[in-house]
């Protein structure tokens, strides 16, 4: 039953994520006016709204002008459903849930607000370090000056890599990597940035190798710097574990 009630939860919170996406790099509010269609303009009714199943029930298409919707509408409800179950299986429930959950949502919109535009925006990152601050303090899972350390090892290591490629790495990309210091701590960011540069490396071969992107090609970062996050923030500590139990 929880399973479910999470899913669902989920589902719906993917579809609000959805509307950031798509409005923040807009400069538009992310409460008002109501959903819409960006074609005609016509404002969705809740019949319009429901998770997965408006999008199957119209067939991908705008109830108004009939234009087609992206699939990857429901691709992003369903997967923050799907992460947001898989936090709930490893953590269960508790206010580290919650935790997760609101990491998770920020994870998703700088993806894709990157993979779209090619930016990190500065409004998202300055959201994220806030509420990572007061979340921390909160649970008292970081002290102040542990997340400043955190911030500026994740942040300071992009930086080094970003002047020693000549402009290889984005500022979007050192912010990013601060930002995440303060949620995850300097072990947790230090794991986020190699398995990034690892899945990064990996998804440029197959992008190439598939002939998705060329040689010269922009491939962004944002998107693997998240993964990373999101495996350190759930495997993370057993990941360190492991590695100091079979090679230190």
């Amino acid at each position: 039953m929880y399973f479910l009630f999470i899913f669902l939860f989920g589902l719906i919170i993917g579809s609000f994520l959805n509307v950031c996406i798509f409005r923040i790099p807009q400069n538009q509010s992310i409460l008002y006016p109501r959903s819409y269609c960006p074609r005609c303009g016509y404002k969705l009714k809740t019949l319009d709204l429901i998770p997965v199943v408006s999008y199957l029930f119209l067939k991908g298409r705008c109830s108004s002008c009939r234009s087609s919707i992206s699939i990857r509408y429901p691709t992003i409800e369903l997967l923050t459903a799907v992460l947001f179950t898989l936090c709930f299986t490893y953590i269960g429930i508790s206010d580290i849930l919650f935790r997760c959950f609101i990491l998770t949502s920020f994870l998703i919109i700088i993806t894709f607000i990157d993979i779209d535009h090619q930016l990190i925006l500065d409004k998202a990152l300055i959201w994220l370090a806030g509420t990572g601050v007061l979340i921390n303090l909160w649970l008292g899972s970081l002290s102040i000056f542990e997340m400043l350390i955190a911030a500026l090892i994740g942040g300071g290591i992009m930086l080094v890599i970003a002047v020693a490629s000549r402009g290889g790495m984005g500022g979007g990309d050192i912010k990013f990597a601060a930002a995440l210091g303060i949620w995850l701590g300097w072990k947790l960011t230090l794991l986020t940035l190699f398995l990034a540069f690892i899945s990064g490396g990996l998804g440029g071969v197959v992008a190439l190798l598939l002939k998705l992107k060329g040689r010269k090609d922009y491939i962004p970062f944002g998107p693997f710097i998240a993964l990373g996050a999101f495996i350190s923030l759930l495997y993370g500590n057993q990941i360190i574990n492991w590695y100091i139990t079979n090679f230190l």
